[in-house]
């Protein structure tokens, strides 16, 4: 629902700067009552490089009027070195950036239309930077809304799961991340300096994998900015929000067990939106519970969301599999605590191809080996969906059938799965490397497979990320595989099936040998499922009102979107697959407020053939065009990573033009040592 009448009168400061002491000037735009400065309100601070003069304009213009005119100062604020601020962005997530979010927390407490108290809130980088800020304790922040975010900056985000390399979006996103930092700031805002500004960007700013893939542990460079290395060190309350289809829905559960301080969680079946967008829906009224916590913590007025559970969470019914869900069917239910007090966990014994309680019959302790397959994978979706027409993972049939799979008899009863299945097995392998990919299915009874869940591991990392060892060919070890977090109703007469491979591409980059798994059947091959007990009678019953937003700004598009998304291409006769996944960001705009135009477009290119994984490939293209008038810039990006035995082999080319003539044109090319990866 559109709001356009609001409790309090809104103005907008287009464009302001905060000044941080080394002379860095930052970017900013903020949204007021109009008598802030007779009645002050506390700040809510977004803190991105996306840019909030076009790549977050219509996105920070649905949210911030809407909780300015319900008494608060809106303040989106241009990481150093995006948009119109200042100085240059070497990486993410960097102490420099935690530096200035301190800076600009006191300045806005400072400023005479501000009461004195903060909030933080964003999705992503933004919901990143909440976390690792509120563990620097600056004074006057009083409280965060984190959404879709990571306490763990190595076990859980775009470089690296379980130890292995993610390929799928590693290089994608530092190819993104390569343009994004390429790009102009508006001559408009910062004057005839913006050529200058822009040749440094252009000159110095670095290709971010470089950084990622030489750290391929879990170093010193993933625990800074990782909270989960001291949650003790966040007093203030945290607000964690995800959903079920997103990337970085393992956070929300891991915080609530192991912070001591006040939080709350709320996990939708969402992709990687705010719930108010709601994909795939339901959607909620989700300004409104911001609203509500912030009411209480930034302003001290009992909104009763205190009162409310400490998670609340949307369990799944079972869907047949589609690679788009505009909903998911299920239902709200509120946990006291997590984990919960009457939760269960089921066993189930891996037997010949076979899932079985432990109470039947002892199963036969025997060795199964499997080969599999590169192609193992191609049906595996996107790794952090966003709700798009194929952001998902559809029928596994074809990848059950090129895994080791174990498949139980049907359920005699329905099973709520609400947690963090777990497998544990005794295997070997004929290599000293090897990765393992472990699907949870639901089996229908005309034979569909729907995913419920996966986790990965690198089999090096069996007993430690930071301190990885190899393996010794053909000895026995029991490893752990925790799976993604979910919550999902089996019904009674589907089965489960868990499926394991040692490749899957293009999710994992793939060890450097074909690889030869052994999985050894017996009572210590388990897998461990986590079974609600207690949310089914949850009362009151969780509520939430219809989405709210202030108005759409004015905007015309200049072309039509465009739904590509994923195509998956195989050439039988050289057994090599490709997969094509179009990047359909942004669509082109032209923002009527500013006149600027803005087209981002890219495409990312896996290849493999079957039975050779160093012949993996990614290529990674980007070009974003933002003009007005006769003022017209672009950037264009390629990036393409490949390997050998021992080494990643990364090269990344940067273009710049002015209208259609070239000003820039860079080439980096480096080789990164494989560490046990």
């Amino acid at each position: 629902m559109i709001v356009t009448i609001f409790p309090r009168a809104v103005r907008i400061i287009e464009h302001t700067t905060i000044p941080m002491k080394d002379g860095t000037q930052l970017a900013a735009r903020i949204w007021l009552p109009e008598d802030a400065e007779q009645n002050p309100v506390p700040a809510i601070l977004e803190y991105l490089p996306y840019r909030k003069r076009d790549g977050t304009y219509e996105r920070d213009a649905l949210t911030y009027p809407w909780l300015a005119g319900h008494g608060y100062a809106g303040v989106r604020v241009d990481i150093r070195g995006s948009g119109e601020s200042d100085g240059l962005l070497s990486d993410e997530y960097a102490r420099q950036e935690q530096d200035d979010a301190l800076e600009i927390i006191a300045w806005l407490a400072a400023q005479p239309w501000c009461s004195g108290a903060v909030g933080m809130m964003g999705i992503s980088w933004g919901g990143f930077n909440g976390l690792q800020v509120a563990a620097r304790r600056p004074a006057a922040l009083k409280a965060i809304v984190t959404i879709c975010s990571t306490d763990d900056r190595y076990a859980d985000d775009v470089h690296y799961m379980g130890g292995c390399v993610l390929a799928w979006d590693m290089l994608s996103w530092a190819s993104t991340m390569l343009a994004y930092g390429a790009r102009p700031p508006d001559p408009d805002v910062v004057g005839e300096r913006w050529r200058e500004v822009w040749l440094e960007r252009l000159e110095k700013t670095p290709p971010f994998i470089h950084a990622w893939l030489a750290h391929q542990r879990r170093d010193d460079y993933w625990k800074q900015g990782s909270v989960c290395e001291d949650y003790r060190a966040i007093t203030s309350p945290v607000f964690m929000v995800g959903g079920w289809a997103d990337g970085y829905r393992n956070a929300i559960l891991r915080f609530l067990q192991n912070h001591s301080g006040v939080c709350m969680g709320l996990i939708g079946p969402w992709g990687h939106v705010y719930p108010q967008d709601g994909a795939p829906g339901p959607a909620i009224g989700f300004l409104q519970e911001a609203l509500r916590w912030w009411d209480y913590w930034l302003k001290g007025v009992d909104t009763g969301i205190m009162a409310e559970p400490k998670l609340r969470m949307w369990i799944q019914d079972a869907v047949e599999p589609r690679v788009h869900y505009p909903t998911r069917p299920g239902r709200w239910v509120g946990e006291a605590s997590w984990p919960p007090e009457l939760s269960d966990t089921r066993r189930l014994v891996l037997g010949d191809r076979t899932l079985q309680a432990t109470t039947a019959q002892p199963v036969e302790e025997r060795g199964l080996d499997w080969f599999g397959a590169q192609i193992a994978g191609a049906d595996a979706g996107v790794w952090c969906a966003w709700g798009g027409p194929t952001d998902f993972p559809g029928d596994q049939r074809v990848d059950d059938g090129l895994s080791l799979s174990f498949t139980s008899e049907p359920l005699a009863e329905r099973m709520e799965i609400v947690g963090f299945p777990t497998l544990r097995a005794v295997m070997a392998t004929d290599r000293s490397r090897a990765v393992l990919a472990v699907r949870l299915c639901d089996v229908w009874p005309d034979g569909q497979s729907t995913l419920i869940t996966r986790g990965v591991l690198n089999l090096t990392h069996r007993n430690s990320h930071e301190h990885p060892a190899p393996l010794e060919p053909g000895c026995r070890y029991l490893v752990a595989v925790k799976l993604n977090s979910i919550a999902y109703t089996v019904p009674a007469g589907h089965r489960l099936r868990l499926a394991l491979s040692q490749t899957y591409w293009p999710w994992l980059w793939p060890s450097p040998e074909p690889v030869r798994l052994s999985v050894f059947t017996g009572s210590e091959t388990v897998l461990e499922l986590p079974v609600n007990g207690s949310t089914a009678n949850y009362e009151p019953p969780v509520h939430f009102g219809a989405p709210e937003s202030a108005p759409r700004p004015p905007t015309q598009t200049l072309a039509p979107a465009l739904s590509r998304g994923r195509s998956v291409h195989r050439d039988i006769g050289t057994g090599v697959i490709e997969i094509v996944n179009h990047l359909d960001y942004f669509h082109p705009l032209r923002f009527l407020n500013s006149g600027l135009d803005y087209v981002d477009d890219g495409r990312d290119v896996y290849t493999i053939a079957e039975g050779d994984p160093l012949s993996a490939k990614i290529r990674a293209e980007r070009s974003i065009a933002i003009s007005r008038g006769g003022w017209q810039t672009r950037v264009e990006t390629a990036s393409t990573m490949t390997s050998t035995a021992g080494a990643y082999i990364v090269t990344d080319t940067l273009e710049a033009y002015e209208g259609e003539i070239r000003i820039f044109a860079k080439t980096w090319d480096v080789r990164i040592p494989r560490d046990l990866t």
